[in-house]
């Protein structure tokens, strides 16, 4: 019998692994309690419990569905995603939700490989004002919406 491994189901099956045994670690300090008097551990090493098992199960079945090779990396998209993020954070305190809301739309759009510029700049004027009006307007949130 010979293993023909699905690389990126195999890949994604250790990532969740690693992942619930990372939250089970970090529950480990809090008090399980029993199902009728559940403590502040109770969902946290559940939830864990299952996301390893899942991995598990998913990694099996990797090993037998087919040989499948690690896809490449889509570099532009990963480092505009990434830098849209870094934009937010950087932003918003200094330029206001409107104009970081404007940048992280434009700056995000360019990540798809078929952009056109018109659309993408009406996507994030659409964008801006949807969210000012939501988060400052509907919900109130103390976020400045321009520069002071």
């Amino acid at each position: 019998m010979t293993l023909r491994v699905n690389v990126p189901d195999l890949a994604f099956a250790a990532f969740l692994v690693a992942l619930g045994a990372f939250a089970f670690a970090l529950a480990s300090n809090l008090s399980v309690g029993t199902a009728a008097a559940m403590g502040p551990g109770y969902v946290p090493r559940g939830l864990a419990g299952i996301i390893m098992v899942y991995g598990v199960v998913l990694g099996l079945r990797a090993a037998f569905t087919g040989r499948q090779a690690f896809p490449g990396i889509a570099w532009r998209p990963l480092l505009l995603i990434t830098a849209a993020v870094a934009l937010f954070a950087i932003l918003l305190p200094r330029a206001g939700l409107a104009l970081t809301s404007l940048a992280v739309v434009i700056c995000s759009g360019f990540a798809a490989y078929d952009v056109r510029l018109r659309e993408n700049a009406l996507l994030a004027v659409a964008l801006a004002i949807f969210a000012v009006l939501l988060f400052v307007t509907v919900l109130g949130l103390p976020i400045p919406v321009w520069p002071q």
